[in-house]
C-alpha cells in the first residue's frame, strides 16, 4: 500500500447503523451479519463522498468482546466476513482497513490479564484480518498503553502493512486511565508506527488543542477523527450539533497541528466527509517536526521529560531486580538520579520487575547483558526504556525497532 496525503478516512460507523436499524440488542457485528448491505451502504456513501480508507467494522471482532456477546469459536469467521462486506462495498475504490480496539481488560494493578494473553487476543483477530486481505490496520479508541502495545506487537508478528493507532482523550489530554496522549505518542512512535492520533469523545475543537501538544513530538503523520462535537440528549434522542461546514472550519488549522490523516467519528455522516475532502484539496501538509525529539515518557502513563544523552550512572545508583525491588523503588523515587536503572540477570528476576513496574516514576534504564533477557524485559515494560550494556549493536537496533529502545 502506498500512503499519500492528504489522506481521509471513513466517518461514523455506530450511529449511522443505528439509523439503518440498529437497535444495539445484539453487538454491532452479530448484526451486520444478517444486515449486511446496512453497512456496504454506508461505506459507499463515504467512498463517493471522498474517503480513502473505510474501516471494516471489526470495531469488537477480539475474542473477548465476541464471548461477551455469546459469540464462542468465530473471531476467524467473523473477521473474515465483515472485511468481506467492506470489501464489496468500496469496490477497489478505497482501502480496507483491518479494526481493533479495546478489549476492556486490564493488567494488574487494574485487572488481572497477564500481557501476553492480551497480545494473543489480539493476534489471533489480526491474523483473521491479514488473511482476510486488508490493506493496512488501524488500532482505534485506545485507553490504556498495555492494551496498544499488545495490539501493535500482535499486529506486526502477523503483517508488514501499515500500522495507523488512535487514541481517546478528555479535553486535558489524559484518557479514562490517567494516561497522557503525549507519552502514549513517544511509545507508539517508538515501536514503529506509521500515524498516530486522536479519535471519539470530542469535538474537532478540543482535539484541536491536543493535536497541538502531539505536534511537540510526533515523528510521524498525525491523525484527527473527531467526533461531530459533544453529543446532547435532546427529547430522548442523541444529537451530534457540529455541522459538516462547522467540521470543515478546523482542517487548516489540523494540518499546520501535523495532521496529514482526516476522518470523523460519532455523528459523523458522508456529508462530514464530503467536506473534509473538498476542504483539504488545496491544503498544505506540513511535515512530521518535532520541537523535542531526544524525549522519553518521565514514566509509562505520564507526560514526557527530556533524555539527557549524557547521564552518568554510577554503580550506587543501579537497583537489583530482586524481592527487594519494591522498596528500593520507593526508596529511588525521592532521589535526585535522572533515571531508574535497573540490572536484570536473570529470567528469574523477570516476574519481579513485572510485577513492580508500575512503580517507577523515572525513565527507565535497563542493565542486563543477555539479549533474551532483555528482550523479554522490554516486552513487559509498558513504556519506552533506556539500555546500558555489552550486547552487540545489531541486536539492540532490531529491539529499538520491535520496542522503541534507546541505546
Amino acid at each position: 500500500m502506498e500512503i499519500y496525503f492528504p489522506l481521509i478516512l471513513d466517518g461514523a460507523t455506530g450511529t449511522q447503523l443505528q439509523k439503518r436499524g440498529y437497535g444495539g440488542g445484539m453487538c454491532a457485528e452479530e448484526w451486520l451479519l444478517s444486515h449486511p448491505e446496512a453497512i456496504k451502504e454506508v461505506q459507499r456513501l463515504y467512498v463517493e463522498n471522498g474517503s480513502d480508507i473505510v474501516y471494516a467494522s471489526t470495531f469488537g471482532g477480539n475474542r473477548v468482546k465476541l464471548e461477551e456477546n455469546k459469540l464462542f469459536n468465530k473471531v476467524d469467521s467473523i473477521n473474515k466476513e465483515l472485511v468481506g462486506f467492506s470489501k464489496e462495498a468500496v469496490a477497489g475504490s478505497a482501502f480496507v482497513a483491518g479494526d481493533l480496539a479495546p478489549t476492556g481488560q486490564f493488567l494488574a494493578p487494574l485487572g488481572d490479564m497477564p500481557f501476553d494473553e492480551m497480545v494473543e487476543v489480539y493476534e489471533e483477530q489480526a491474523k483473521a484480518l491479514e488473511e482476510a486481505g486488508v490493506d493496512l490496520f488501524v488500532i482505534e479508541t485506545m485507553m490504556t498503553v498495555p492494551e496498544a502495545r499488545a495490539a501493535v506487537l500482535a499486529v506486526k508478528n502477523v503483517s508488514k502493512k501499515p500500522v495507523f493507532v488512535s487514541f481517546t482523550c478528555d479535553n486535558n489530554g489524559k484518557t479514562l486511565t490517567g494516561t497522557d496522549v503525549t507519552a502514549a505518542l513517544l511509545i507508539m512512535q517508538g515501536m514503529g508506527v506509521d500515524a498516530f492520533g486522536l479519535n471519539c469523545s470530542v469535538g474537532p475543537d478540543d482535539m484541536l488543542v491536543q493535536l497541538r501538544r502531539l505536534s511537540e513530538y510526533a515523528e510521524v503523520p498525525l491523525i484527527a477523527k473527531p467526533n461531530a462535537g459533544i453529543p446532547e440528549l435532546v427529547d430522548g434522542k442523541t444529537i451530534y450539533s457540529c455541522t459538516p461546514e462547522e467540521f470543515s472550519k478546523y482542517l487548516k488549522d489540523f494540518a499546520q497541528a501535523g495532521v496529514a490523516i482526516f476522518g470523523g467519528c460519532c455523528g459523523t455522516t458522508e456529508d462530514h466527509i464530503k467536506a473534509i475532502y473538498e476542504g483539504t484539496r488545496d491544503i498544505k501538509i506540513k511535515p512530521p517536526a518535532p520541537a523535542h525529539p531526544d524525549m522519553l515518557p518521565l514514566a509509562t502513563e505520564k507526560m514526557p521529560t527530556l533524555l539527557n544523552a549524557d547521564v552518568v550512572i554510577s554503580q550506587g545508583d543501579v537497583l537489583p531486580c530482586d524481592e527487594s525491588l519494591a522498596d528500593a523503588l520507593s526508596e529511588e523515587a525521592d532521589k535526585e538520579s535522572p533515571v531508574t536503572a535497573i540490572r536484570i540477570k536473570s529470567f528469574d528476576e523477570l516476574s519481579d520487575f513485572e510485577d513492580n513496574q508500575i512503580s517507577i516514576k523515572k525513565p527507565l534504564c535497563l542493565l542486563c547483558e543477555d539479549a533474551g533477557i532483555l528482550e523479554e524485559a522490554l516486552r513487559l515494560y509498558q513504556g519506552r526504556a533506556m539500555y546500558e550494556g555489552s550486547i552487540d549493536e545489531s541486536i539492540l537496533e532490531g529491539l529499538a525497532k520491535k520496542y522503541g529502545l534507546v541505546y
